[in-house]
């Protein structure tokens, strides 16, 4: 029996930070499903998927104490799985070929990639932290407000607030 299981995430990334493996092995156990998922909707190519969820851990892994302790654990893992899974698909083909089988890129993946690197990936990346999280969890993810408030945690009334606030920087920014 696992007697982490019952420890919070911030208690077992602070472990991790100490370079505690079995605790890094219940937070992959309970993160690593749920990710897969989630970067899976975004990516049609289930090989790009599991590297960009390794690198993802391997990164959680080096930078455990880089968690500020703000927000959820789960937030900032997806931060991260998120753009490791941009770096997979950066410099790629639209369309794949792996043993005969033709893999399309998604459109969602071309969206994603012009996102981080074309004008609106500027822009966004001119928010603050907390409002660029808030339009990520809602706009890029597909959260509700409630649903974000939860993973970012923070309550719903401030998630729209905070998303009124970022539609208007990014008015005045791409105008």
């Amino acid at each position: 029996m696992n007697d982490y299981a019952g420890w919070s995430d911030p208690d077992l990334l602070e472990a991790v930070a100490d370079g505690d493996r079995r605790a890094f092995e219940t937070l992959y156990g309970r993160h690593a499903p749920w990710l897969v998922v989630r970067l899976s909707r975004r990516c049609a190519d289930p090989g790009v998927v599991d590297e960009a969820v390794q690198d993802t851990f391997v990164a959680v892994w080096r930078t455990a104490r880089a968690w500020r302790g703000k927000g959820q654990v789960a937030a900032w893992i997806w931060g991260i799985g998120i753009r490791r899974l941009l770096d997979q698909l950066r410099g790629r083909p639209l369309a794949l070929v792996r043993a005969g089988e033709e893999i399309v890129v998604s459109a969602e993946e071309q969206v994603l990639l012009g996102i981080e690197y074309g004008e609106l990936g500027t822009a966004l990346n001119r928010l603050s932290p907390e409002l660029r999280a808030v339009v990520q969890a809602t706009v890029l993810d597909g959260l509700t407000t409630r649903e974000a408030g939860k993973l970012l945690g923070i309550p719903a009334g401030t998630v729209k607030t905070r998303m009124m606030r970022a539609k208007a920087q990014l008015r005045e920014v791409l105008a």
